[in-house]
């Protein structure tokens, strides 16, 4: 068993948005050393956004380890973005990487064009891209973060679905990246909370729509996982001792978190769909 950082090793730190992965102290564990792959998804073709680090770096790196091609969409950090595509390449995969703002409908459709021309056809689309900004008052959220939050987090998912639907058949998989506090609340993050709430009732639905096509939707829960986003979004206070309130009292790594994807991209969860699974280190939703 990997050892991971304790919560009370996390010390309070301030980086500014958006943040570099390779800013962060300690630097979030992406890679997945320990990871066993079988060729679950051989012969696949993977769509992730939001996948220059945090999660969707690692769920990239573990669908190449599975035999995927990737393409991953990010926004601004281009290093970050390089440095995914060298681990995927690192681990014999092919990670075509796009700069897109996932607001846009047309970026979504661009970016869904290029992923099919490059690789000739688009089965897994994981919806992971996410903004978030905290605010002690509720007074505080001002019209431009509130519209930034919903653009980003459930808007642009649904415009990424409606981009990749035309390119996607029977057995197919859809995956969305929600959170515990979609679930629980957290009242620094009321706008970005409701989106994740949003993100599950959207699985939920598109899930049913789709049930004939047999085109599966499903979400990955996280609870608290070290990324860049929070040193670069939280309070330092929130920063300090990050994770010591779910049962584990450590947060998620990201690496920690791609099994539940692959599960739900792959053929073991054919009989998967609108279902949730929650990664959270013991952080329960009836909290």
């Amino acid at each position: 068993m990997k050892h991971y950082l304790k919560a009370t090793e996390f010390k309070g730190q301030k980086l500014p948005y958006p943040a570099k992965e390779s800013d962060v102290k300690p630097k979030p564990e992406t890679e997945g050393d320990n990871y066993k792959a079988a060729g679950k998804l051989k012969g696949k073709v993977a769509l992730i956004t939001g996948a220059d680090s945090g999660i969707g770096r690692s769920v990239a790196i573990a669908f190449v380890k599975e035999g995927a091609e990737v393409a991953i969409v990010y926004n601004i950090n281009t290093d970050d973005a390089e440095e995914t595509k060298m681990l995927c390449e690192k681990y014999g995969g092919k990670c075509l990487i796009i700069q897109a703002d996932v607001r846009h409908k047309e970026a979504c459709n661009e970016a869904v064009k290029k992923t099919v021309v490059e690789y000739g056809s688009l089965n897994i689309l994981v919806n992971n891209a996410a903004y978030q900004s905290a605010q002690k008052d509720f007074l505080a959220i001002t019209e431009e973060q509130l519209r930034r939050t919903f653009d980003t987090n459930i808007i642009a998912y649904i415009f990424m679905a409606q981009a990749a639907l035309p390119h996607m058949h029977e057995g197919d998989s859809i995956i969305n990246t929600g959170s515990i506090v979609g679930k629980t609340g957290i009242p620094i993050l009321i706008d970005y909370s409701a989106t994740k709430g949003a993100i599950h009732s959207f699985t939920k639905s598109l899930a049913l729509n789709l049930g004939e096509k047999g085109i599966r939707v499903n979400c990955v829960i996280p609870g608290p996982v070290w990324t860049a986003n929070i040193p670069g979004t939280m309070p330092v206070e929130e920063v300090e001792n990050f994770g010591h309130e779910v049962a584990l009292k450590r947060p998620g790594q990201p690496e920690e978190l791609p099994p539940a994807y692959v599960l739900l991209a792959s053929d073991d969860g054919s009989f998967m769909t609108g279902s949730f699974i929650e990664v959270t280190g013991g952080k329960l939703s009836s909290d």
